[in-house]
């Protein structure tokens, strides 16, 4: 009895490994400025690591604001479309992701329940690299678009 509830444990750990293993935003990725655009003084998020947490996926993002000055901030969650606690993000106090297909996920930043972003994550056929679509309003009120380009890392 004890064999099998072992042999059961383990079957579920690996078929939530891999689960996460075929998400195609797991991992590090890195801002290409290059490829990006925004505009003049946007937060820009450089790095954006998604792992596995438990059951969940949590979501670090480091940057720098528009003053140079570091960013970060964090979420875990699910890619259920829910809300979920955004920490650190002065603009937003929730976000909530939802996956269209293997290979998109739609994002919702609320503060205090108003929409303060909305966003599509797409990554590419080859899973090398991602492109961050958002729009919305700033921390101040100020309506903002940009257009992000991740390289895997």
């Amino acid at each position: 009895m004890k064999t099998r509830m072992i042999a059961l444990a383990a079957a579920v750990c690996l078929t939530a490994a891999l689960g996460f293993a075929s998400e195609a935003n797991m991992g590090t990725w890195k801002l290409n400025d290059a490829k990006s655009k925004f505009p003049a003084g946007a937060t820009k998020n450089t790095t954006v690591v998604y792992e596995a947490a438990g059951d969940d996926v949590k979501v670090t993002v480091d940057g720098v604001d528009k003053d140079g000055k570091p960013t970060h901030n964090e979420w875990t969650g699910k890619f259920d479309g829910k809300d979920y606690p955004l920490v650190g993000d002065s603009s937003s106090t929730t976000r909530a992701y939802k996956k269209v297909d293997d290979r998109t996920i739609e994002l919702t930043n609320k503060k205090d329940g108003k929409v303060t972003a909305k966003g599509r994550i797409v990554v590419s056929a080859d899973g090398k690299s991602r492109t961050v679509t958002v729009s919305g309003t700033d921390a101040t009120g100020k309506k903002m678009k940009y257009t992000a380009v991740y390289d895997k890392q």
